[in-house]
């Protein structure tokens, strides 16, 4: 490949969005109405930097503790980021987490909501929330059962905490779109207009299906070591 070629190659940023783009189009829907939230679990400041100067401004961290060491720095230099929190929360860092991030995408237990409602009314803040579903009904993962639902999302209300939608992670090497298809439905029966949904590998099919937030890590930043 030539110097000239690189020079002009798009980033992977500018090719995901333009993906989306596609995408949304396919579906008939705006694709300004879809975050990218950009997985940075693992990554550190100076492989972040460049996709904040390219303007990504939605960032995803699986735990909380490393997000509390790298992005307090990145926010004072640019404001405008919001902060996600992806993967798992364990009850006793609900305060941490909603000290500092913009939204939870993994509330999955009764436990973890009276959590959180108590740290939301400590800290004042009301960070938006949402239910992950273990979709496949898979053991090993997080994610609260789909028949448990209904209750998860009445304890919220009972609560008073702000729930954005459903979120979820279909399980790997079967197609998804029939898990993406179900979390709309579910979403759609309880009146929820947010659908976290759709990774690296999938989520064009999650645009196509309804996806309002696709999760993106090593598309963006590169396969892990």
């Amino acid at each position: 490949m030539t110097d000239e070629a690189t020079a002009i190659a798009p980033s992977p940023l500018a090719t995901i969005r333009a993906r989306m783009a596609q995408a949304a189009a396919l579906a008939g829907r705006n694709v300004d109405d879809i975050a990218l939230v950009a997985v940075s679990k693992t990554r550190n400041a100076e492989e972040i930097q460049p996709l904040i100067d390219q303007g990504q401004r939605i960032f995803g961290e699986n735990r909380v503790q490393e997000a509390q060491g790298k992005w307090p720095a990145l926010v004072a230099a640019q404001p405008e980021i919001r902060l996600h929190l992806v993967g798992q929360l364990q009850s006793n860092k609900a305060e941490d987490a909603v000290r500092l991030f913009d939204a939870i995408h993994s509330l999955d237990r009764q436990s973890l909501l009276t959590a959180l409602a108590r740290a939301m009314d400590r800290t004042g803040r009301r960070v938006p929330l949402f239910v992950q579903v273990n979709i496949g009904e898979e053991a090993q993962k997080g994610g609260c059962a789909i028949a448990d639902v209904p209750a998860l999302l009445a304890g919220a209300r009972d609560h008073d905490l702000p729930i954005a939608g459903l979120m979820c992670v279909p399980p790997a090497a079967i197609e998804p779109a029939p898990f993406f298809a179900l979390l709309r439905k579910i979403a759609t029966d309880h009146g929820l207009p947010g659908l976290s949904m759709g990774m690296s590998d999938d989520f064009e099919t999650a645009v196509m299906l309804g996806a309002t937030h696709v999760r993106i890590g090593s598309a963006l930043f590169g396969a892990r070591a």
